[in-house]
This record gives structure tokens, C-alpha cells and sequence, in this order.
């Protein structure tokens, strides 16, 4: 069981509000007041510093944060561990690339070995599953992308080819593509939060464009809709190989790479540091 005084932290740093955060734990405020007083005391530093009216955790806050949320969710698998038997509950989340075109024979395998098991998979761009893996709500997540890796326990699962996409017929197709020949075309790429658009935009960085370097761009969350369009000829976009695979195949959409610039990108299995379970997800990740 978590000692009461870090889940009085937890809610303080969730509401930063002392007064919000009693009403949630049914404490009065000058016990949540105590509680933090008392941290404070024992690790010696502020963990929290106001800003005119506004609260704000300090830095040394910020780092106690990151280890509070692993014990407590800890806490919370261990204790449900050693209750009376219940079947196993997994909560994983997953890049849209990753959990519409890679994940499903992973899930399959679990599922087969554990017939009795609980799982639920949230699909969505990394930014989005990386907040709701630190507020406990994922064990942990596949994703790809950039995010800041000192956050969390990150083990890499795979390399993909990423590249650009367009109709068959279309100038581009085929192509070793300079980027100064790129801008003139219309760009069809996922949302702002999306690893597969921030692979593209680091790579347009690297060589001193930014999105606003090109005519036209439509953003689209929604991978089917993304390659009906590039399909019709309405646009180009930059996706990974596992996305168009299918596509390629059939011949209905055509390959072409930026000349400057090869690119690939990286699938991470990402879970809160000092995660108690986490070898035995990263093994179940890499059965064959």
C-alpha cells in the first residue's frame, strides 16, 4: 500500500490546487498541507513554488513526480497481484501505425495463451498514449516518433523503412525526389502529436525546411482517408512501409524517396521507469 502522504502528492501535482486536492482525497486542507510540509522536510527542497496565484511544482517536484508515479502504480499491480485470483489484466497502448498494422498477431498470441485474460488496446498518436501512461491508465505503450526518453523505460522493439507515397502515374513515382522539387506539391500528413509527422518534419529540419516551406498542407488523422486521397492523385504523403504495404503490392499507390534525406524510424516499447513488470511485457513483445 502506498503511504497516504504520496498519494496526497499525486493529487496535489494532478489538480495543483490544495484545496481541490483535499475535496478528492476527503482530507481537510491543512492535512494536505501537513503532508506536503512533510516531504519537503524529509527530502529537503521545496516541491511546489507559486507563481503570482498559480502553483507550480519546483524542479526537484518534477523529478519526485516521475518516481511517484512509478510506485504508485506499482502499488497498484502488486496489490492486485496478491489478491484473491483474477485473470490477468493487460491496458496497452499503441501508435496508430503500430496498432493498425503490426500489433494484431501480437495480441492473437496473448490472447491464445492467456484464454482468460482481460485486454484492452487504445490506439492513438504517441503524445496522446504518453500522457495517459503517466497518469496510469496504460501499462505501457508502442510508439514511435521522438518523445524525451529520461522519462521513462524505453527498450526498442523495430526499425521500419519510412518513405514518401504517391499515385502511380504521378512525376514523383519511382524517384530519388530533392527537396526544393518536393515543395511545390501538395503534402497529406497525420496530426500534430503523430510520430509518423514528426519523423517527417525532423527530416525536413535537418535540412532547413519546415512545413511551411511547402504550397499546400492537409492534415488527416485518419490513415484510409490519408491513402484514398494520395490513391486519387489529390496529394503525396510519408508513411511507414507497414502502412502501404498492401498498396505497393497491388500497384495502386508508388514509392519515391527524398534524395537529401534516407529515412526510417523506430518502434519503442515505453513504460514508467522502475516498472516492476516490465521484463515479462518486453519478453511477451519479442516472441517470435
Amino acid at each position: 500500500m502506498l503511504d497516504p502522504r504520496w498519494n496526497t502528492f499525486l493529487a496535489v501535482c494532478e489538480t495543483m490546487n490544495y484545496t481541490r486536492a483535499a475535496e478528492r482525497l476527503c482530507l481537510t486542507q491543512p492535512a494536505v498541507t501537513h503532508h506536503i510540509h512533510y516531504l519537503e522536510d524529509h527530502y529537503g527542497c521545496r516541491l511546489f513554488s507559486y507563481e503570482g496565484k498559480v502553483l507550480r511544482l519546483t524542479e526537484a517536484g518534477l523529478r519526485l513526480l516521475e518516481f511517484t508515479r512509478s510506485m504508485a502504480y506499482n502499488s497498484r499491480k502488486v496489490e492486485a497481484a496478491m489478491a484473491a485470483p483474477v485473470p490477468l489484466s493487460l491496458r496497452v497502448g499503441a501508435s496508430k501505425t503500430i496498432g493498425e498494422f503490426i500489433i494484431a498477431p501480437k495480441i492473437e498470441r496473448f490472447l491464445r495463451a492467456q484464454p482468460d485474460a482481460s485486454f484492452s488496446l487504445m490506439v492513438d498518436n504517441t503524445q496522446v498514449l504518453l500522457r495517459e501512461l503517466e497518469a496510469g491508465r496504460l501499462d505501457f505503450v508502442l510508439v514511435e516518433g521522438f518523445f524525451d526518453r529520461s522519462r521513462y523505460d524505453a527498450q526498442l522493439c523495430q526499425r521500419e523503412d519510412f518513405f514518401g507515397v504517391c499515385a502511380p502515374g504521378h512525376r514523383l513515382a519511382g524517384r530519388s525526389v530533392p527537396l526544393d522539387e518536393l515543395v511545390g506539391e501538395r503534402l497529406i500528413l497525420r496530426e500534430s502529436g503523430s510520430g509518423t509527422r514528426a519523423i517527417f518534419e525532423e527530416a525536413l529540419h535537418r535540412q532547413n525546411y519546415t512545413l511551411d516551406s511547402f504550397s499546400s498542407v492537409v492534415t488527416i488523422s485518419d490513415f484510409s482517408t490519408i491513402k484514398s486521397l494520395v490513391v486519387d492523385g489529390l496529394g503525396v504523403s510519408f508513411l511507414y512501409a507497414p502502412v502501404v504495404a498492401q498498396e505497393l503490392k497491388a500497384g495502386t499507390l508508388a514509392r519515391f524517396d527524398l534524395a537529401e534525406v534516407p529515412m526510417s524510424g523506430a518502434f519503442y516499447f515505453v513504460c514508467l521507469k522502475d516498472n516492476l513488470f516490465a521484463k515479462s511485457w518486453v519478453d511477451w513483445m519479442h516472441e517470435s
